[in-house]
Formats: C-alpha cells, structure tokens, sequence
C-alpha cells in the first residue's frame, strides 16, 4: 500500500490543537502514506455537525478510501452525528472518558474548550511573563536580567534558540533567554563575559552543517555567512567550545521545536509546569 493518500478530517468544538496533537502523534507511526489533512474547528452546533458530517460523506463518496475522522467534540449528541457520516472514526473522548468517569467515580462536566483554555490565572499571567522574558533576553541584545533566567540557551546563529526560549516560555512558564556565540568566541575556547557567571544555566544547540547552510542561505543566500564551509567551521568550532567549557548541548538537526525544548527540560532538570505568580500579584 505504497504512497497511498488519504484524507483525514480533524474536528473539533473549539480550537483543534488537540485533535490535531492526538491525530499526528498517531498518524507520524505511518510514514509511507500521504495525510491529506482537513481542519473543521468550532463544530459546536447540531447544523455545523450535520455539515460537517455531509462534507465527509462526500470525500468518502469520491475517494477510493475512506476519510479517516479524528474527533474531540465533547457533546455526546454532535459526535452521534459526525460518527454516523461513514469515515472511520477515532474520538479522543469517546473512547477515554466513560472509563476515567468509572474509576473516578464522577461525572463529566462536558465543557468544550477547556483543554487549552485559562484555567488557572496565575499560570497564565505566569506563561505571559515568562514569554516577555524571552522576547527582551534574546539574541544577547540584553544580559542584565540573565540572574532571573531559568535556562541560557547558547549556539551559533540560526540553531534554533530563539523559537526554542519562545516555545518554553509560551508551553512551560520557563525563562528562558538566548546568546549567539560568535566565531570570536570559539576561538579563544571561552565564553564571553556575559556569561560566565551563569555557567551553570548554560545549554548548548548545535545542527548539521548542511542543514544549516540551507537555513542561513534562506536568509542571506551566496552570503559568506551561509557558505557550507563558514557553517561547518562555526558548528565545529562551537562544539569545541560547548566540550572545553562542560556545557550540555544538543543536535537539532532533525528534530521539531517541541521535541528540543521537551529534551532540554529532561536534560536540565527544569520543571515543565509553569511557576505560579508571586501572592497578591
């Protein structure tokens, strides 16, 4: 069954992160076929739902294969009817929900949205913060507030610091800053002043060469600074540097933001809630 596409419909009541995250946590395990994905967010109603199972029906209709349906609709009612339009069908809460309500002993609210919803204020305000954080500690423009950061992430330009500090902020409430580390820098085989005294948050990305040449060249293409041979002298200078300092770091070349930041938080020790604010805040 080689190449062999299929249509996948993900819906939702809200948003769609999660049907999206439960579908291609799934679907990656099937590399050899081709995931036509189709994206119905906010069916929160019985004539969304009737529309949305109709449209479904008709690709099962036309195609060869069946759609296949990924759903997170709360509403018992509204997946009835998504159910029923003859894709095969993988509901997130029909299949986990009436067992955690048996061993919880304790029924459901059935509330849409409340996954990635503001739960908590604190935790919020704190991502919120934690995200400003990144935003004025990045690409070394400033330093002076590194004592409050939980995590440094250092490497040479365009390993992936910046999307990284964003994604811990914005997911983990860590703060997190960033500092490009130069050719001048790996040299001399020492960290730059800035960032001595706060070694021991330090953590190193690095990435393939070539694989950097590709992203540098999107940038500045025929520049010096996306040359194969510049990218391969900085990675190799700056992996000297991160070994004859002892810093922790990391290969990013073929892994996805979430699965760098997730690694760093396993590797450090950080804590992967966010902080909660300060009393009376």
């Amino acid at each position: 069954m080689a190449n062999l596409a299929r249509t996948v419909f993900l819906v939702s009541d809200s948003t769609g992160i999660t049907t999206e995250s439960f579908s291609h946590s799934l679907l990656s395990q099937f590399a050899h076929i081709e995931f036509n994905f189709v994206h119905m967010r906010y069916v929160d109603s019985m004539s969304k739902a009737r529309e949305a199972a109709a449209q479904i029906a008709a690709a099962g209709k036309e195609q060869e294969a069946r759609p296949l349906v990924f759903s997170t609709l709360v509403d018992a009612e509204l997946r009835r009817v998504i159910a029923a339009s003859g894709g095969a069908w993988y509901d997130l809460f029909e299949t986990y929900l009436a067992p955690l309500q048996q061993e919880l002993q304790m029924e459901p609210r059935h509330v849409s949205g409340r996954t990635h919803g503001v739960i908590d204020d604190r935790f919020y305000t704190a991502r919120i913060d934690a995200v400003n954080f990144s935003l004025q500690n990045d690409d070394g423009v400033s330093t002076r507030h590194y004592s409050e950061a939980d995590i440094i992430l250092v490497g040479v330009s365009r390993t992936g610091k910046t999307p990284t500090c964003l994604y811990l902020a914005l997911h983990y409430g860590v703060y997190a800053a960033n500092f490009p580390i130069t050719e001048d820098d790996c040299l001399a085989l020492r960290l730059p002043a800035a960032l001595q005294r706060h070694r021991e948050k330090l953590f190193g990305l690095t990435i393939d060469a070539e694989r950097l040449q590709r992203i540098r060249s999107q940038r500045r293409a025929d520049s010096r600074y996306a040359s194969l041979s510049q990218c391969r002298r900085e990675i190799q200078l700056a992996e000297e540097l991160f070994a004859a300092t002892r810093i922790p770091y990391l290969d990013t070349t073929t892994m996805s933001v979430e699965e760098i930041a997730t690694t760093i938080l396993n590797r450090s020790g950080l804590r992967k809630e966010a902080r909660p604010a300060p009393a009376g805040s």
